[in-house]
């Protein structure tokens, strides 16, 4: 069996990543709580290669994520013979919640990091996700 992926929506699905986190982490969304209870003061004092390498880096890994999330939608798709978009949501979704926010509960749990804290990453990380899965899922291959 071979997976059949469309490749613009992987590069979309990626670059609505770099959206939704702009937006999500906006000083008046959850930027200002955010770099409270991490103590983090993003974009100050970084040189402009320094941005450029975490900007770069955060986007290959949006597009790591991306194909894989288009790879195990056509697989779910495949099995379920739901519509696309459906089974590519409901595989968003479950990867966020079985992975994602599993894994994230679990590392801020033992870094004592505050409840809160793993709401914001956490809720950021789904609506992520399903922005993807939306993309992905309109495009089908």
């Amino acid at each position: 069996m071979s997976v059949e992926i469309n490749a613009w929506a992987v590069v979309l699905a990626a670059v609505s990543s770099m959206f939704v986190g702009s937006v999500w982490y906006m000083p008046n969304v959850f930027g200002n709580a955010w770099m409270k209870f991490t103590k983090t003061k993003m974009g100050k004092g970084a040189s402009p290669a320094k941005m450029a390498w975490m900007y770069g880096s955060v986007f290959v890994a949006s597009l790591v994520m991306a194909y894989v999330l288009a790879h195990v939608s056509y697989l779910a798709n495949q099995f379920f013979g739901n519509s696309f978009l459906m089974d590519s949501m409901w595989t968003g979704f479950w990867l966020w919640l079985g992975f994602t926010a599993s894994r994230l509960y679990v590392h801020d749990t033992f870094e004592e990091r505050r409840k809160k804290l793993t709401l914001i990453n956490a809720g950021h990380e789904l609506v992520t996700v399903l922005v993807m899965a939306l993309i992905i899922g309109l495009m089908k291959p």
